[in-house]
């Protein structure tokens, strides 16, 4: 039997969804596979029963509906600022997942460099790896994960084909700063790299914070390849529409990959999700108010278990600091905790490059009285380890 391809031995499974297996397996709340209780809004759902009963049902024009592309251009022209052409400059994709993807296979030739911050989703790296590049890891610094200029000055002088950046991020819940945008823009712009954004988590920022997006600073727009999904915003993470937005060039390439990749995304929930992308300024203030209750919650019964976090500006992830508890194996400290005080995490180090094995990750995208029982549960874990 001929021996699978080498490069499947640079990058595990995913830790994430593996946890969700063990949170399975002991009956413990799932905190670890980051998708939230809440159904999509009543009228998104209404919408696509309409659109299961009279469809359309087969395939949509390959990088997206023409009604989907059009509602996602006007959206987005008030959250950008930018000038779209719905017949040029998106393609819609099957998840953010396919957009990454889809985004790397077009930036990168094998064997380019990548610039990944870490701590950093999984699926970056596995990305750079199967599209043939190599990744550059810069570190993000706990407490705050910001970024050291010297050192990411060092990542681009590397000469890389594209850094990738996810803001908010995922697994830190830091939000860029205009200011580190500028310089990240600046670096790209003097070492002629593109952006490929992950912006999946743009809605969701608490103040004082705000997103912003690299794409609308001066001349960024044509080298940012930014993409995002409606999965979180409204949730909908099994819908998986995502898209791609970026100058002609790139979408014209990005459609290329997309149509081979997966030829298109599901034709009745693009027409249900035009609904979604309608909505008014008063669903995004109302998301923005109810994760920042759930934070706040949430936060309230890490204080009262006694743990040390970092606390969130945007996404709803949060880095819980274990190493008062001596972890060293964060990896058999999540699978115990899940089976021990009901709680499954995700180990903190499937995110970093460098060898970080003290911190955990949960997050709180769950029902109120989740979140209260979760509190509840934790306030045991101190005592369950002395």
């Amino acid at each position: 039997m001929p021996n699978t391809a080498d490069r499947l031995s640079l990058f595990t499974e995913s830790v994430i969804r593996e946890m969700t297996r063990v949170a399975d397996q002991y009956g413990a709340i799932n905190l670890s596979q980051g998708f939230p209780d809440a159904d999509p809004p009543p009228e998104v759902l209404a919408a696509g029963k309409k659109a299961m009963a009279e469809g359309p049902h087969q395939y949509a024009v390959t990088w997206g509906a023409p009604r989907f592309r059009q509602a996602l251009v006007k959206k987005q022209h008030h959250w950008m600022g930018l000038d779209l052409d719905p017949d040029v400059h998106v393609v819609v994709t099957c998840g953010s997942t396919e957009a990454m993807m889809s985004a790397m296979m077009t930036a990168c030739n094998p064997g380019e460099k990548v610039i990944i911050f870490s701590p950093y989703y999984e699926n970056y790296g596995a990305d750079t790896i199967l599209s043939g590049a190599r990744p550059i890891y810069v570190p993000l610094h706990p407490p705050d994960f910001n970024f050291d200029l010297n050192e990411l000055r060092a990542a681009f002088m590397q000469k890389p084909k594209a850094i990738v950046l996810c803001n908010p991020a995922n697994p830190s819940g830091k939000v860029f700063s205009l200011e580190e945008l500028e310089i990240i823009a600046d670096l790209a712009k003097e070492f002629d790299a593109f952006v490929i954004t992950d912006e999946v988590y743009e809605h969701i920022v608490y103040r004082p914070y705000r997103h912003h997006y690299i794409a609308s600073l001066p001349e960024m727009f044509d080298r940012t390849i930014s993409c995002s999904s409606l999965s979180k915003t409204y949730n909908m993470t099994g819908w998986r529409l995502g898209y791609v937005i970026g100058p002609e060039s790139v979408i014209a390439g990005a459609r290329k990959v997309h149509d081979f990749l997966t030829v298109g995304a599901a034709a009745p929930l693009q027409e249900a999700a035009v609904t979604a992308l309608e909505l008014p300024l008063s669903y995004y203030e109302q998301l923005t108010a109810d994760y920042t209750r759930k934070r706040d919650l949430f936060l309230g019964y890490l204080d009262a278990a006694g743990l040390s976090y970092t606390k969130p500006q945007g996404a709803y992830y949060v880095m819980v600091d274990c190493s008062e508890f001596g972890v060293t194996d964060d990896n058999e400290f999540c699978r115990w905790m899940a089976k021990e005080v009901g709680v499954a995490a995700v180990p903190g180090s499937s995110f970093f490059h460098e060898p970080v094995n003290h911190l955990i990750r949960l997050h709180f995208s769950r029902s109120e009285t989740i979140l209260a029982e979760t509190g509840r549960r934790l306030k045991k874990l101190k005592s369950l380890i002395k």
